[in-house]
């Protein structure tokens, strides 16, 4: 059994043979996905297992640790130095539950770390009990997952279907882990594209992070773009924090089984209060944070460091509900000098939120007036398993090209869709190869068309200025002050919103003076603030119907009516 997609589905259906009726569906994989894992190191190692049992039981009882002489001797970075595989396991089933146990506890610590974080002891316990253990584990040894049979590459798709499959079992749980592979292909085509000439040739190596990394499939998709479309030279190195433990193990297993590095995992704690790559820079960084998530449990950490002069979140933060422009700010505090590519997946929150001098507005114009801001590509709604809602790739770099210095590029791809023929819990959309490449070369072109608008920075934002009117007493005459000074009336008090790009004192003496002419702007109270509206940029008006054309739609509709009513009374 060579071919990766008949291994995928012998994978899949041991969920039936051995899985039904004893686990939910949507627990099967947190069963398969750590197997499949044993199944390939058991494989990957299986020309060692007799050396490093012997290495082992030699140098024990020598050396505190002798890790560093296994691994110098068989030039892998993992191990397991128990006398068990999972086919060794099978010759004493009246002993398979603790067999086991002494299985997993003889891998290197970084195995161990991983088993640990998938949490899985309590679904071994479970089957152990209903005496399914040994038949999982047979079932399993006849699947050969050694790299000389399945590649690094190929290894990395059958993970990446179960994963797939499994979280579509899991629709009410799995947005928070798992992004749709259509999504994430427009992200990295995004993000990647752009960089098409300098990633030519060989010898070229780059980093690719993200901070919450979920189970990688923004890393190992983003690696598979570039090979596929770009150039398949290109050396990546793949880096990546998780929160989640159970997503944190899946990811990290990943890259061990695949061939990478799994040290570049690192977690499972936040990227914000606990950044474990800090001071590390990356050249390209692509992630889709926890949509309106509340940061409440990390806000003393978070309020602390935006008040450093030097601390990632020192021009603001948003409202503790929602974290997302967070990790924006976390992501840009990691841009080269020489140049990065950010592409990040939001919902409509960090476009609009916050009035001017909140957090969010600040973080807009902070990012907006340094023009970091490349492009944001509105996308259809029902895109994810678990919400409905509308969503937004931005793309943000300090390396912009001439020509789009000083401006914004804005993308309508919410009419990009192709309907799914079942619903995958909240998703019944996806983005098809073509629509994808049609969105891509509309970014390509930089060009103004029905779903391409160009602004310069300016447009977005305005500033907000105070209103006053005067205090009017009784007699209807205005009350000043000791210096004859109009005294303002509180509850009269109004705000504008005047345009960067407009004159202040000309907006004020045309749009407003002439309706309040007693007013006066108070200057001292000016906000700048930043927002983006695309419901506003993309807004097509479609003029009212003639009345003539309605009153004769409604003759017609009488007159039908009228027969509907003869022909029931016949």
């Amino acid at each position: 059994m060579s071919n990766y997609n008949q291994i995928s589905s012998f994978i899949w259906n041991v969920c039936d043979d051995v899985l039904r009726g004893l686990f939910k569906p949507h627990e099967y994989g947190d069963v398969i996905l750590p197997f499949t894992v044993l199944r390939r190191l058991d494989c990957t190692l299986e020309s060692h297992k007799d050396e490093v049992y012997e290495i082992y039981e030699k140098y024990k009882s020598q050396v505190d640790d002798p890790t560093p002489i296994i691994l110098n001797k068989i030039n892998t970075n993992f191990f397991n130095h128990s006398k068990y595989d999972l086919t060794r396991l099978k010759s004493d089933p009246q002993n398979i539950n603790l067999n086991f146990q002494n299985y997993i506890g003889g891998y290197s610590d970084n195995v161990v770390e991983i088993i640990e974080n998938f949490q899985f002891d309590k679904p071994v316990q479970k089957l152990h009990k209903s005496n399914r253990l040994y038949q999982l584990i047979d079932k399993f040894t006849e699947v050969d997952l050694h790299p000389d049979v399945i590649s690094n590459r190929d290894m990395g798709i059958i993970f990446e279907e179960l994963l797939r499959k499994f979280s579509e079992m899991s629709n009410e749980t799995s947005g928070e882990h798992y992004t749709p592979r259509d999504i994430v292909r427009l992200l990295v085509s995004f993000v990647f594209e752009k960089d098409r000439e300098e990633l030519q040739g060989v010898g070229n190596v780059r980093s690719v992070y993200d901070p919450c990394c979920g189970s990688g499939g923004m890393l190992t998709i983003g690696e598979q773009y570039i090979h596929d479309n770009i150039n398949d030279k290109v050396e990546l190195r793949l880096l990546g924090q998780e929160l989640n433990p159970q997503t944190y193990s899946i990811c990290k297993s990943d890259m061990m089984i695949t061939g990478e590095n799994p040290n570049n995992i690192r977690g499972p704690v936040s990227s914000l209060s606990e950044d474990k790559f800090q001071g590390d820079r990356f050249d390209y960084m692509i992630t889709n944070p926890p949509f309106g998530v509340s940061w409440k449990s990390e806000v003393d950490f978070i309020k602390n460091e935006s008040s450093n002069p030097l601390g990632r979140f020192k021009v603001g933060t948003p409202r503790t509900s929602d974290g997302s422009l967070l990790f924006l700010q976390h992501m840009i505090s990691k841009m080269e000098q020489k140049g990065s590519r950010i592409g990040i997946v939001f919902n409509g929150s960090p476009l609009f939120t916050g009035d001017s001098g909140s957090g969010e507005s600040e973080i807009r114009r902070w990012i907006i007036e340094n023009d970091w801001l490349e492009c944001i590509i509105s996308l259809p709604d029902r895109l994810f398993f678990n919400t409905g809602i509308n969503t937004y790739v931005w793309i943000v770099t300090n390396k912009k090209s001439s020509e789009r210095k000083g401006k914004v590029q804005l993308i309508d791809g919410s009419s990009f869709y192709t309907n799914l023929r079942k619903n995958l819990g909240e998703k019944n959309k996806e983005i098809s190869n073509q629509q994808r490449e049609e969105l891509l070369s509309c970014y390509l072109k930089f060009e103004e068309s029905k779903i391409s608008k160009i602004f310069s920075n300016n447009y977005f934002g305005y500033t907000k200025v105070m209103i006053e009117q005067p205090l009017i007493d009784d007699d209807g005459k205005i009350i000043t002050d000791k210096k004859g000074n109009p005294k303002p009336d509180s509850k009269k008090r109004d705000y504008e919103r005047i345009p960067l790009e407009q004159n202040i004192d000309e907006y004020y003496e045309k749009e407003v003076k002439p309706h309040l002419p007693n007013s006066w702007m108070n200057r001292d109270k000016d906000k700048v603030g930043y927002e983006i509206s695309f419901t506003k940029y993309f807004y097509n008006y479609e003029p009212i119907r003639p009345l003539k054309e309605i009153i004769e739609d409604i003759k017609k509709l009488d007159s039908d009516l009228e027969g509907l009513t003869e022909d029931i009374i016949k």
